[in-house]
């Protein structure tokens, strides 16, 4: 295709998307998937006429323009960081594709975002528009990509050869290649924290992690991490290593390895999650320990999955936890941020029918939706330097974990997609019943420390800010809330030693977010040294370390990380 039937095509393609009928037929059938949910309402026109027609007269303004500058030769600036390499402005004709692409695409996000509809559904299309866009970008092709081109050349056709071999494997794999995946293995190179599983059943083994100090404090740390990741991301290397860290600051840690489940598991449901392993987990460490309170963290779903069980021991008149720390993990869930484009009454309703009564929710297919979420950089980035450039991923071991899968049990995933993520029914008292109980989250009696991180665009830091209401809601200054740099994994490992980024805190609890936020004060570095602090308040005096991990009930069965965190998703 050439730069000139390219643009009038992509010139046609602007106007017909400006045309509001074509809008109002995207949103008749968001209104008929989403209205069991009562969220989308009357939604009248759809894009103001008066605004779709000066969109249109700009757009053909500032085109006209462009195409002045290419009869006149004058390269245009170009600023994304996609077309950012020199060999996308030394040739006009490959400017002028880009510079239309990002006039476009420019037009597009802006009628997506004059559609008059409610906030659920305005989000998906603007998601629908924005992965268009990504997706036909000129960096994703070899015949509109110049830098893909010259190294054909520089390397004699080599880098096609490669680029086709990486495709072909990738085919195989049934995924993009993020990361040198034969550079790390586990329990070798990343999750090394020496330790024992001292516990197992079908659904998780229990790791007991060896002292680094000669007296801990005598109530130890168990953590739950998420069961939709393996936990390791929490043990990548020594040096970034909540777990190593809990441990050096003289815990006994315990942590559950989730199982990755296949087809016999796949009856299980929320309620065997809850029963059957965070609360198993809890009273195993209770009877190895000999503690009646114990320190809890979970992170992620592994926070809500930790949530729940407390509530269900607590209607049990059992309140084993000295105190909760909760990692980007939400129990409200009125404001799921961009996930929301993943759940509606229509997708869950086809997952129930699929495996609902029975089934696995395939690994693959979170991945999947998560790279889409940032498909620029999880996605594309690496269909140009892999397939078009045939250059091999390097090793990185935060990508290695990141597409280490996990499937889930279908039951047990439609009924937390369905319960929580679509009506929210966690945070209202009593609603749920998990496990013969009626769940009510305030009847926890334990202190909670609550972490958020402010770009977390999965867990948005002000749905995490309102556990602080739903935790010890009539003495919330029980609680408290710190929020820190970075993303959803980026802003919870973050070490002290690397010096990096800052956390906001503020002892105060508003009930609203924002007014929290505005009266924090920002703190460099990592908000580990907070946590310890208050994990150190609670968890009794310091007796001397165990020699020895378990006990003679729970002897250890094998060295960490143990045999399930190795299995893969087929």
């Amino acid at each position: 295709m050439t730069a000139q039937n390219f643009e009038t095509s992509a010139a046609a393609w602007v106007q017909k998307l400006a045309d509001p009928g074509i809008w109002q037929q995207w949103l008749k059938h968001q209104q008929q998937q989403a209205a069991p949910m009562g969220t989308v309402g009357e939604l009248g026109k759809l894009i103001d006429p008066e605004m779709a027609a000066q969109l249109q007269a700009d757009y053909l303004r500032e085109f006209s323009a462009l195409c002045q500058d290419m009869a006149a030769s004058k390269v245009p600036a170009i600023s994304d960081k996609r077309f950012s390499a020199p060999a996308w402005q030394s040739n006009s004709l490959y400017a002028f594709n880009v510079a239309a692409y990002l006039l476009n695409a420019r037009y597009m996000t802006k009628m997506a975002d004059q559609v008059q509809a409610s906030s659920r559904v305005k989000q998906k299309v603007k998601f629908a528009v924005q992965q268009m866009l990504d997706a036909v970008s000129p960096a994703n092709f070899l015949v509109t990509n110049p830098e893909a081109q010259q190294k054909i050349v520089d390397t004699k056709g080599e880098s096609l050869t490669n680029g086709i071999v990486n495709m072909l494997a990738d085919l195989k794999r049934g995924k993009i290649s993020q990361s040198d995946e034969t550079a790390f293995v586990v329990g070798k190179n990343v999750a090394t924290t020496e330790g024992q599983v001292v516990f197992e059943n079908a659904l998780f083994q229990l790791i007991q992690y060896k002292p680094l100090t000669e007296t801990v404090s005598e109530r130890p740390l168990l953590v739950v991490p998420p069961c939709i990741n393996k936990f390791y991301i929490l043990d990548l290397q020594p040096e970034n290593s909540l777990v190593r860290y809990g441990v050096e600051q003289g815990n006994t840690v315990f942590l559950v390895s989730w199982c990755n489940p296949d087809a016999s598991l796949g009856d299980q449901t929320w309620d065997n999650y809850i029963e059957d392993a965070a609360i198993q987990a809890i009273h195993v460490v209770q009877e190895i320990s000999g503690q009646k309170q114990i320190n809890t963290l979970g992170f992620c779903v592994g926070g809500t999955i930790l949530a729940t069980a407390l509530a269900v021991l607590a209607a049990r008149n059992e309140y084993p936890a000295s105190s909760l720390t909760l990692l980007t993990s939400l129990l409200d869930f009125s404001d799921t941020g961009i996930l929301d484009v993943f759940i509606d009454e229509a997708q869950i309703s086809m997952r129930e029918q699929a495996i609902g009564h029975g089934g696995v929710m395939p690994g693959r297919d979170f991945a999947s939706a998560f790279s889409s979420l940032r498909s620029n950089d999880l996605v594309w980035s690496y269909v140009k330097s892999n397939y078009l450039k045939g250059e091999f991923p390097p090793a990185f071991d935060l990508l290695y974990w990141n597409a280490d899968s996990t499937n889930l049990p279908g039951p047990m995933f439609c009924w937390y997609l369905r319960n929580l993520y679509l009506e929210d029914s966690l945070k209202v008292p009593g609603k749920l019943t998990v496990a013969g109980q009626k769940v009510d989250l305030a009847k926890i009696d334990a202190p909670a420390f609550i972490y958020a991180s402010r770009e977390d665009h999965i867990v948005p830091w002000t749905a995490a800010y309102a556990s602080t209401y739903l935790i010890n809601p009539k003495k919330p200054e029980r609680n408290r809330f710190v929020l820190g740099a970075s993303g959803h994994i980026a802003g919870v490992v973050n070490p002290p030693a690397k010096k990096k980024r800052s956390y906001w805190s503020n002892p105060v609890l508003p009930s609203q977010a924002e007014d929290w936020l505005q009266g924090a004060t920002e703190q460099p570095g990592s908000w580990w040294t907070e946590w310890a602090a208050f994990l150190a308040g609670n968890a009794g005096k310091k007796v001397k370390a165990p020699r020895v991990a378990g006990s003679k009930k729970y002897p250890p069965i094998e060295p960490a990380p143990g045999r399930y965190v190795g299995i893969k998703a087929e």
